[in-house]
């Protein structure tokens, strides 16, 4: 029995024993496991780390996707790559994906392969920043590191054929076509061009930072034409004098200058925009007309005045005057000449005349239908100029949106609303209203009457308060200085309007001005100026007067308003100097001279000048660019306020 018991004692024993051994290996296993998953966790880690720093290169389709942790690690010491800045929801570029899919696979099998890239501008902000990418999709090709622009085909065949272009070790930018001019070089090249256009530029300044790429590809067109048309530039911050001379007060400020004769630029800016409108500027001013029947149509379905000028022949002295008139004016009008003796008996003119023939639907038994003008050649210039300008608008024409800036500029200008419409089935009513405003008109010629179509200007009749008259036919007087007055609803008939008329000549009329409620408390740093209290702010010369017009939405100006509030501050104990502030989009700006085209706008109406407010231009908008500059242009700031 002792035996048996003593044998039972070791096998269990032995059980115990290899039990223990299991549970370790068990726990080692356990370990071995956790280890396992500790490593797992690890590389997942380090795989979302590098995903965040971008330091890898992935491939999509055969293009590779860079990002703003990868993209100078990767560009660093290649020849020649190809970008494609795109953004997700752009529909040109999920449109280009299959081509640039195809033109990536053939750069790579070239000798030696070129890497086709692209870039999400969208979350590689900071590279499409470097490459000033305001577009989608944007291309560039690096050579080096350096950008080329492509602009060409969106082909296959044209993306290979420049980027292979680029590629070759010969290769070089071309120079770049547009002149620089400085005082040394100013004069000789303008004064023997038949034509150039001159941009007056600061480095600091955005907009011409933006035209630049533009203005330089529409200099290279140009020089390819025959004859070239030249672009040039001139730093307006170094060349001072040539700014001054040409009246430069702004930037980018374009001019056109003809054998050295200045004329201001008004075309598009853009590349395209500018090829073509310089090379319309580049032929004669006038375009010559042989048949009668020419002129005819124009007088019977034109919208405009019809120019013509008859002269014997192109060496008629005559000829050479008329043609150097209609230089600076050929943005304006619609210039023509003919040595046609069939014209000149349709117009019943001699050589050296010019006529101006209104067109039928404009004619009036008020009016001459057409007005004669000689010419010799010891006649001045000016005189033809004036003669197209005083009478190249009608007793009561057709103000429209094309020709407001063009025709109906002056002021006061008496505004006739309605349903405007020229087309045969509606021509009569037109002509209705029209025949009334002319019974009015011929009796105030010292002022402009127009009728316009009521939904052109919209806005204009909102502006007014006339939106909801009820009214068929409403009246409007746009005033100098910005002024607008409204005629009361009623039914309109030609002694309606004269009365409206004459009650503002008398000054019995009053100006209707767009304003928000005056502030209750207008004591802080900065006054808070609104459409009724302008005058009094702004206009009171007895202070110089800071005023930024600003758009509550606008990120530019919500940038500037400490830099603001502490320039008002720092002028608070000052009581001949006003900091102020108005929100242009909810206030009318009762003075045209204070011009807002952009937000913010800053002006200084110094307390002598109010009529001739001194924009602020510089760069530098902080306290300190701010102070300077009322300490130079301020009437009322003493060297020991300065101090």
């Amino acid at each position: 029995m002792r035996k048996i018991a003593l044998l039972l004692i070791v096998l269990l024993g032995i059980a115990h024993f290899a039990t223990v051994v299991r549970c370790e290996d068990d726990d080692t296993g356990a370990i071995d496991e956790a280890s396992d998953d500790e490593g797992a966790d690890s590389d997942s880690d380090e795989e979302e780390e590098d995903e965040d720093t971008g330091t890898e290169v992935k491939e999509e389709d055969g293009v590779l996707v860079l990002t703003d942790g990868n993209f100078d690690t990767f560009i660093e010491g290649k020849d020649t790559v190809l970008l494609e800045f795109y953004a997700p929801w752009c529909g040109h570029c999920k449109s280009f994906t299959p081509t640039y899919v195809k033109i990536a696979k053939a750069l790579k099998e070239s000798d030696p392969p070129i890497p086709v890239a692209k870039v999400d501008a969208t979350k590689a902000t900071e590279v499409a920043g470097r490459f000033e990418v305001s577009g989608y999709p944007t291309f560039k090709i690096l050579k080096n590191g350096k950008p080329v622009d492509y602009d060409g085909a969106r082909s296959e065949e044209a993306f290979v054929a420049k980027v292979l272009e680029v590629a070759q070790p010969d290769w070089a930018p071309p120079p770049e076509a547009v002149l620089v001019l400085t005082k040394d070089n100013f004069d000789e090249t303008v004064n023997n061009a038949d034509i150039i256009l001159v941009e007056f530029y600061a480095p600091w300044c955005g907009h011409c930072k933006s035209l630049a790429p533009e203005y330089e590809k529409a200099a290279q067109e140009l020089s390819k034409r025959m004859p070239p048309i030249p672009l040039a530039k001139v730093d307006a911050t170094v060349e001072n004098e040539l700014a001054q001379r040409f009246g430069v007060t702004g930037y980018p400020d374009l001019k056109i200058f003809r054998r050295g004769k200045a004329y201001d630029y008004t075309g598009p800016r853009e590349k395209f925009g500018i090829v073509e409108h310089m090379s319309e500027q580049s032929g004669p001013p006038s375009k010559p007309v042989q048949a009668a029947k020419q002129v005819q149509e124009l007088v019977k379905d034109g919208d405009d005045a019809v120019i013509v000028g008859v002269f014997s022949g192109d060496q008629d002295p005559a000829y050479e005057i008329y043609m150097e008139a209609c230089n600076s004016l050929r943005e304006d009008y619609k210039f023509l000449h003919s040595f046609s003796s069939d014209v000149a008996k349709l117009l019943k003119a001699s050589p050296g005349q010019v006529i101006l023939v209104q067109p039928e639907k404009f004619r009036s038994k008020f009016e001459p239908a057409s007005h004669t003008f000689p010419v010799t050649e010891s006649t001045p210039v000016s005189d033809v100029q004036d003669f197209f300008k005083k009478n190249v608008v009608p007793l009561v024409g057709h103000r429209k949106q094309s020709n407001d800036a063009k025709r109906y500029a002056k002021r006061p200008l008496v505004v006739v609303y309605y349903g405007v419409d020229f087309s045969f089935d509606y021509r009569k009513a037109t002509q209705f209203w029209r025949s009334k405003v002319l019974e009015v008109a011929k009796d105030f010629p010292e002022y402009t009457f127009a009728i316009a179509d009521e939904e052109d200007y919209a806005e204009e009749l909102k502006g007014l308060e006339l939106s909801d008259s009820g009214e068929e036919v409403n009246v409007g007087i746009l005033g100098e200085n910005g002024k607008k007055f409204a005629m009361e609803p009623e039914e309109f008939d030609a002694e309606v309007l004269r009365d409206f008329v004459m009650a503002f000549k008398k000054g019995k009329v009053q100006p209707i001005i767009k304003s928000q409620p005056l502030p209750k408390n207008n004591k802080g740093p900065v006054k808070v100026v609104v459409g009724k209290n302008f005058d009094a702010i702004v206009m009171d010369t007895k202070k110089d007067v800071l005023i930024e017009f600003y758009a509550p939405w606008c990120g530019h100006c919500k940038k500037l308003e400490p830099e603001y509030l502490a320039l008002g501050k720092k002028y608070k104990g000052h009581k001949d100097i006003v900091i102020a502030k108005m929100d242009a989009t909810a206030n009318d700006v009762p003075h045209d001279i204070y011009k807002t085209e952009g937000f913010p706008t800053i002006y200084l109406a110094p307390s002598n000048g109010k009529q001739k407010p001194i924009k602020f231009e510089g760069g530098d908008r902080t306290l300190d660019g701010f102070s300077k500059f009322l300490e130079e242009h301020a009437t009322k700031l003493s060297k020991k306020d300065e101090l």
